[in-house]
């Protein structure tokens, strides 16, 4: 008799089924996934090669963002997969774009409205662009730096709002008692601005600040004391280079390239931007 056939405790290896093989499941974004060695938790953001090695990264509810090797030690819905680089047709755009409006396919973008949305600087343009984009070449939606609001009143004398020509405004540090707040009020009493033109805004000082902080890894933004340049003092507190304008630069570039959906922002912009496109597109309603 040939033993050789037989496994522990005389059974048969012949007759014992199979091992069952773990499946492979493309690493494609939105897949929730569980990294069984370190139990961290979230959704697929995106696969990248770091130092050569091909690592997929997972952001959990918190916002909170860890890379792993793809390949084993995976678990979906408590059974174990092997993650693997998405394939072509897998990695396709997901569904869903970064602001997380339903992707519209095969539709070409739409010529210019003379509507316009209007932000403060030109971070704050590359932030709508990056996160609202695609969405906003689909409405023909220009947005446009005002470089300032100090003279708000007079750019929209200069715009001339109207029924077809609106404006959409989002202003940095918007709250009660602000120098912000008295600007808009006096904004929305220039002829034509009654229902054509829409001021919005967040609480922060600058824009950065609706960049969530564990996008960076860190519990909050650095404190920056009074009188100092709010971008300067952030960048050092960071331990990012800081001082010059080429500096400033580079850091931003450095956090804007962390964003990749509206889910690293925070809520109170996201709602104010949606809002803003929804004022311009009104006509479209009827």
């Amino acid at each position: 008799m040939d033993w050789s056939t037989w496994g522990p405790a005389g059974h048969d290896s012949l007759t014992r089924p199979p091992a069952r093989r773990t499946p492979e499941v493309p690493a494609s974004p939105g897949v929730v996934v569980e990294d069984v060695g370190s139990g961290f938790t979230g959704a697929v953001v995106r696969t990248e090669r770091s130092g050569g090695v091909h690592v997929v990264v997972l952001e959990d509810r918190r916002g909170v963002r860890r890379s792993f090797p793809l390949g084993g030690g995976f678990w979906i819905d408590g059974e174990p997969v092997t993650l693997t680089p998405a394939t072509t047709t897998a990695s396709r755009a997901p569904a869903r774009t970064a602001s997380g409006s339903r992707r519209v396919e095969g539709v070409r973008a739409r010529t210019a409205r003379a509507s316009r949305i209007w932000v403060e600087g030109v971070h704050d343009a590359e932030l709508v662009e990056k996160v609202w984009g695609e969405d906003l070449r689909l409405e023909g939606i220009v947005v446009e730096p005002l470089h300032g609001v100090d003279d708000l009143a007079g750019a929209i004398r200069e715009f001339s709002p109207g029924p077809r020509r609106r404006l959409g405004i989002l202003v940095d540090h918007l709250v009660t008692g602000s120098k912000e707040e008295r600007i808009a009020a006096e904004a929305m009493r220039v002829p034509g601005a009654a229902g054509n033109v829409l001021i919005l805004g967040h609480p922060y000082v600058d824009v950065w600040q609706v960049v969530k902080p564990a996008v960076l890894g860190i519990e909050a933004w650095p404190v920056v004391p009074r009188g100092q340049d709010w971008k300067t003092g952030v960048l050092k507190g960071l331990g990012w280079p800081h001082g010059t304008k080429e500096a400033t630069g580079l850091g931003w570039k450095r956090l804007l390239s962390h964003v990749t959906t509206y889910a690293d922002l925070e809520p109170s912009l996201l709602g104010r931007v949606e809002e803003l496109i929804d004022f311009l597109t009104a006509e479209d309603r009827g």
